[in-house]
């Protein structure tokens, strides 16, 4: 009794409730450990499994037996060894004959047994039939040959193997999952051949490496054919710590334009991989795809077709993006955790693994030739007696025939033993004959010469290792197959960008005063044109297709993008951007910019700085933006100018005191952000006092007008007025005309 324990006086135990809670949760959580989720290493199956395979065999459900109702072997295996729901005991049955879930399936069934589609969608189990496969037959083969030990089942009326020995490492085989308390397991299936062959290595090399070992097993290798994309670097270390992940992608051909789908990973079911390329061309995600059809049939299990729109789709980018969106590729969690010979539960490495599965082999191995030898030497010994007594047959009759004890006279008369004389008296007269005692020799000499090779094996290791290499090379030899999954090094799967995908439609996105923005689908409407709400009007507008982000520019120098394509339809008002983005409080759009990323923009501050930014350097992710023109205290935005031509364009720039300057756009720098370059001069004094400021920057090209506008006045200078105004960037200009010397604004005309 510990400590804690108290008996009342009515002699019940008394025990606080936070150490009962403790011992009844570490309780559960060992069995589930050890009898429910995790598999062993000596035959990689879990109790249920083992249960119900121990009960197919002792239903003599072998490979060559008649198929039997599974509610049979599922009632047999409730009632004999695990008191347990059918449904589960069904479900681990199922998955046992699924050749998409194993590897190496060890039940044989007949009826419906679900399929790669829908695995749950198997028959009931009155309907469904099975036997063991030949693959079982590894597993059970030597089980009534003394190479198991054996504990009683639930209720103590029969027993049961603690483990099946396994004639092959079926952990590695057909892998197993699970999930225990406060642990889990995810160990992989492996190609039968490549696991024998690294057992044999590791039985002529016990200090091989792991790295030696990754040569022989470069991988797993799934039930179904996709390939397997994780680089050998990351299996090496995989099969190093026991941990990590592996990636499988499916396998895909083209005929005669048409993308066909031939493989999939494991446990990705063809219906899903539809449903999920069906809702992207419905969400117009995938405008490269014209068509998508299942032509999967009894000849071809996976045939999934995928149309393209026309010949010029990329079909590596576009797979490229289906593996990244799609189940076409699958991650799957690799934790090689699991019981050992020692019965605790850990992770191993690869090397771990196979040399506990040798160590029990060579345990189990050992058992059946000391359980065989026992009965050589058992049957010898009858034999001896058996012998004696035909060379001395007349005097066995005559005490058999007048003793009324015969069996002490006999063992005192010939030195038989107990054993022998019960024999000799059990013993048939047609077995006494002549012809019968030359069996009888011939038997003799047999059973002492396999006595003999016993005794050798049991005497040497390396003889013991060879007969153990010898088996594992045979049954390689016979239920062997060719890797199924192939390793293949690929680039890592890409999306692609929603803009991209977007179809490239012409639209026209529209900006009003107070920020409310909309996109009018073509280039031929007029935006000033468009209705507005009540004390709102027309800002600005930019040409761009669907698939292009759109630039809005603020007050405070800060750039935003949007995807085109996701702005309000023009049919409605819009809706205000700060419903998308975050400026800073009191701050205003002033522009939005659209064209393509390489397009230069002259950034200016009427402050009289600017310089040239790409169009690319001013996206940004949406709500906060981020800062591209630094404005000097005081000053003000001005409107982004587009340049056509960045070798021939020239800038022009006005005061609203009528100072005028236009020089070379190629004196301005590109920069991403800044201040940038002095684009006119401007006193500094008038400039603090907010007496003179640039009020427009326009970009000219070398034919090109400028109109000057002034409160309701405008006059044009035309390409040889506007040289009598050019100088070196950052010069004070010259003066317009009287008249036009308090300036509005600018605008480019034609030649």
């Amino acid at each position: 009794m510990t400590h804690s324990q108290q008996y009342n006086h009515e002699g019940v135990e008394r025990m606080p409730l936070v150490a009962f809670s403790e011992k009844a949760y570490l309780d559960y959580s060992m069995y589930v450990i050890l009898d429910r989720a995790l598999p062993h290493v000596g035959d990689g199956l879990k109790p249920v499994q083992r249960r119900i395979l121990y009960a197919m065999s002792e239903l003599g459900l072998s490979a060559a037996a008649k198929f039997k109702k599974s509610a049979r072997t599922v009632g047999d295996v409730l009632g004999k060894f695990h008191p347990h729901g059918d449904s589960a005991c069904y479900e681990a049955m199922v998955l046992m004959a699924q050749s998409f879930s194993y590897r190496y399936p060890l039940i044989d069934g007949q009826g419906n047994w679900g399929s790669p589609d829908d695995p749950k969608s198997f028959a009931a189990m009155r309907y469904t039939e099975a036997r063991m496969t030949p693959y079982a037959g590894v597993l059970l083969a030597e089980v009534d040959q003394g190479t198991v030990d054996w504990q009683p089942n639930f209720d103590g009326t029969l027993e049961e193997p603690v483990l099946l020995p396994a004639r092959l490492p079926n952990l590695l085989l057909n892998g197993a999952t699970g999930i225990a308390v406060g642990m889990a397991t995810d160990i992989p299936s492996h190609n039968l051949r490549e696991v024998a062959r690294a057992c044999i290595h590791l039985l002529e090399h016990p200090d091989a490496k792991i790295a030696d070992l990754c040569a022989l097993i470069p991988g797993p290798d799934f039930p179904t054919a996709g390939e397997i994309v994780t680089g050998p670097d990351e299996l090496r270390r995989i099969y190093e710590t026991g941990g990590g992940s592996v990636r499988q992608r499916a396998c895909y051909e083209l005929e005669q334009g048409d993308i066909v789908i031939t493989a999939l990973p494991y446990q990705v079911s063809g219906n899903r991989i539809m449903e999920q390329i069906a809702a992207q061309m419905v969400a117009k995600k995938l405008p490269m795809i014209e068509d998508l059809r299942d032509e999967s049939d009894h000849e071809n299990p996976t045939r999934l077709v995928m149309v393209p729109r026309s010949n010029r789709v990329d079909v590596e980018r576009l797979m490229s993006h289906l593996f990244a969106t799609t189940d076409l590729e699958r991650s799957y969690r690799v934790n090689l955790n699991l019981i050992g010979l020692d019965g605790r539960p850990r992770v191993m490495n690869l090397r771990e693994i196979l040399s506990e599965w040798l160590t029990f082999r060579q345990l189990t191995v050992r058992r059946r030739l000391q359980h065989r030898l026992d009965q050589v030497l058992a049957r010898l010994h009858l034999v001896a007696g058996l012998l004696i007594a035909l060379l001395n047959l007349d005097e066995v009759i005559r005490i058999i025939r007048t003793e009324d004890e015969p069996k002490p006279v006999l063992m005192d008369r010939f030195g038989l033993t107990d054993l022998q004389a019960d024999y000799v008296l059990n013993t048939r007269l047609r077995q006494l004959a002549r012809l019968e005692e030359l069996r009888i020799r011939a038997e003799q000499d047999d059973l002492a010469a396999e006595r003999d090779r016993l005794q050798q094996l049991l005497g040497s290791a390396a003889a013991l290792n060879r007969l153990i290499r010898h088996e594992i090379a045979a049954d390689a030899e016979r239920f062997g197959d060719a890797r199924r999954a192939p390793l293949v090094l690929r680039p890592a799967a890409a999306a692609i960008d929603d803009n991209e995908l977007a179809p490239a439609e012409p639209l026209t996105v529209v900006l009003s005063e107070k920020g409310w923005v909309r996109a009018a689908k073509g280039h031929d409407i007029d935006p000033a044109g468009l209705g507005y709400r009540g004390g709102d009007r027309f800002l600005g507008a930019a040409r761009v297709r669907s698939s292009q982000p759109v630039v809005f520019f603020d007050s405070t120098g800060r750039s935003y993008s949007l995807a085109a394509h996701t702005l309000p339809s023009a049919r409605g008002q819009g809706e205000p951007l700060t419903g998308r983005l975050d400026p800073p409080a009191g701050a205003h759009f002033v522009a939005v910019l659209g064209d393509e990323p390489q397009r230069r923009f002259v950034m200016a501050s009427d402050a009289g700085y600017g310089f040239l930014a790409p169009l690319e350097a001013l996206y940004a992710k949406p709500k906060a933006g981020k800062a591209v023109l630094t404005l000097p205290p005081g000053a003000r935005v001005l409107p982004p100018a587009a340049v056509a031509d960045p070798t021939t364009d020239q800038v022009a720039v006005a005061t609203n005191a009528g100072h005028l300057l236009v020089f070379a756009i190629s004196d301005l720098p590109e920069l991403s952000r800044g201040k940038g370059n002095k684009l006119i001069a401007i006193p500094a004094a008038r400039l603090a006092a907010r007496e003179e400021f640039v009020v427009a920057v326009a970009v000219l090209s070398a034919c090109a007008s400028l109109v000057i506008h002034s409160g309701k006045r405008s006059f044009t200078l035309k390409p040889t007025d506007i040289a009598h105004y050019r100088g070196e960037r950052g010069r004070r200009g010259r003066l317009l005309p009287r008249g036009f010397q308090r300036v509005d604004g600018l605008a480019v005309g034609g030649s």
